[in-house]
């Protein structure tokens, strides 16, 4: 195993330009791919989770054409696939590719196997199958109820109602919604108990919004989605992602002089842009322009808050708390444990190394800083967002090497460089 050593940073200045949103490139290359018409998609993410959709879609036969900086897609006008095929995608580690296609396959034609890496065997899709079924979708367990990998039949969705539960993950209403308006009928969705990440819903309607199709949407409990075409929208540019944002501004807000972050701003319709409204709560300084945020320190103070809106951005928050004048308790974080690994344990773990006293319940965690931190070795459980969140740890007067780093590949291939360009 591979790892880095970060030697203590003093100081961080400098601009940053992010690398696309994961979740909003795969959802982007997915309805580029189901519209009518070609489209031209800007500042496609370049990394594992995008490269999987894209294997998928053009194994699927999706033409996707690829110049110096755009990636242009001939959309189907349709379903994916409408003859009898059979395929077999393999998916690694990307949920926000597995679970739409997942949805999307039920349409048209063929057989498909979609599979991933054994932590994807793990991670729940049951709620999204449970959904589909009333709709005409037929999909079965290749091994154990509710996970991957899974056989998707492509029978058709005949449309009509079904419930969803939106406790566990968004990414489960999100794939239904993007499959629905390829229903011979109208959809109507009703969600089961509290959403989370609810933001994550907001992206979904406003892609499908930009491809031709409003969702009527009453307060996330109830949608009705229209049967009818995605319309290409000609270009699509893809916001920097939100939530690499965060390590950035996290870090301008403890040793920075002026850092600030090119592609996310106020006018984002990413939901991690909320993580400045908590560096604010905290005392740090934040300015926001369009589509650039810059930070710089203030006395950092201990919160307690509910993240449940910002799961991904609520990690970045738990390291922060390393550098805040007393515990920091971050709640509703339930989803944690369903993500890439168990992030609750996880992050329990390696913020004990740290020299932090943590306390941990099903879905909280409380962070108490320590007076210094220690020099550790940081476990990054094969998780991108474990190995750029305690890069921060670096922040402090002793060293942190962190396993694995090559596993930032996910989201953000060149996240370090980066950092020690900053930090330079």
């Amino acid at each position: 195993m591979t790892s880095i050593r970060l030697s203590p940073i003093a100081a961080l200045q400098g601009d940053v330009h992010l690398p696309g949103s994961k979740s909003i490139s795969n959802r982007a290359l997915l309805l580029a791919s189901l519209a009518d018409g070609t489209t031209r998609i800007q500042n496609l993410l370049k990394g594992d989770d995008s490269r999987f959709m894209l294997d998928a879609l053009r194994t699927l036969g999706v033409d996707i054409a690829q110049d110096a900086v755009d990636y242009v897609v001939t959309g189907r006008a349709g379903p994916l696939v409408t003859r009898d095929q059979v395929h077999d995608l393999y998916l690694g580690l990307a949920g926000t590719a597995i679970r739409p296609l997942t949805a999307a396959l039920t349409l048209g034609g063929g057989t498909f196997r979609l599979s991933g890496e054994p932590r994807m065997q793990e991670r729940p899709i049951g709620h999204l199958v449970d959904a589909l079924k009333p709709l005409g979708g037929r999909i079965d367990y290749e091994a154990e109820d509710g996970y991957p990998p899974l056989i998707v039949h492509g029978t058709g969705l005949a449309g009509g109602a079904t419930s969803i539960d939106g406790s566990v993950s968004s990414q489960f209403l999100t794939s239904l919604l993007l499959a629905a308006p390829l229903a011979r009928e109208a959809v109507r969705i009703n969600v089961l108990g509290d959403l989370v990440s609810r933001p994550y819903i907001d992206i979904t309607l406003n892609l499908m919004t930009r491809f031709g199709v409003d969702v009527s949407n009453d307060a996330y409990r109830h949608f009705e989605v229209p049967t009818t075409t995605y319309r290409t929208p000609g270009n699509y540019l893809v916001e920097g992602d939100a939530s690499a944002a965060t390590y950035f501004l996290a870090a301008g807000a403890v040793r920075g002089t002026g850092v600030t972050v090119h592609g996310v701003g106020s006018d984002s319709v990413q939901g991690d842009v909320a993580f400045c409204d908590v560096l604010e709560a905290m005392g740090a300084n934040v300015r926001r322009e369009a589509t650039s945020i810059t930070v710089s320190p203030g006395r950092l103070r201990a919160i307690d808050a509910d993240l449940n809106h910002i799961p991904d951005a609520a990690m970045t928050v738990a390291v922060l708390a390393l550098f805040a004048d007393g515990p920091t308790t971050i709640r509703n974080i339930y989803n944690w444990r369903v993500k890439e690994t168990d992030r609750l344990h996880a992050m329990s773990t390696e913020l004990h190394k740290l020299g932090a006293k943590v306390t941990q319940t099903e879905d909280s965690i409380t962070v108490a800083p320590p007076g210094c931190l220690r020099e550790a070795a940081i476990d990054t459980y094969g998780d991108h967002r474990m190995a750029m969140c305690f890069s921060l740890a670096a922040l402090g007067t002793a060293a942190v090497t962190i396993n694995d780093p090559e596993c930032v590949a996910k989201t953000f291939p060149d996240y370090f460089e980066v950092l020690e360009t900053l930090a330079a």
